[in-house]
C-alpha cells in the first residue's frame, strides 16, 4: 500500500512540475487534445501501461 501511496505522489509531481514550468505549452497540448482521433488516444494510453509495468516490474525483480 504505501508503494501505491509513493507511486501516485510521484505522479503528481511531475504532472505539478510539467503545470509549473510549461503553463502556456500545457494549455496547447489540452486545446489541441479534441482533434486526437479516439483510438489513437487509446493506443498511447495502453502502450504507456505497458512501459510502466514493464518498468515496474523491471525494478521490482
Amino acid at each position: 500500500m504505501d508503494d501505491l501511496i509513493v507511486a501516485l505522489g510521484l505522479v503528481l509531481v511531475i504532472e505539478g512540475a510539467l503545470y509549473a514550468l510549461f503553463p502556456q505549452g500545457m494549455i496547447r497540448a489540452m486545446q489541441r487534445l479534441p482533434e486526437i482521433p479516439p483510438a489513437s488516444l487509446r493506443l498511447t494510453g495502453l502502450v504507456s501501461v505497458a512501459i510502466g509495468w514493464l518498468v515496474v516490474r523491471l525494478v521490482r525483480s
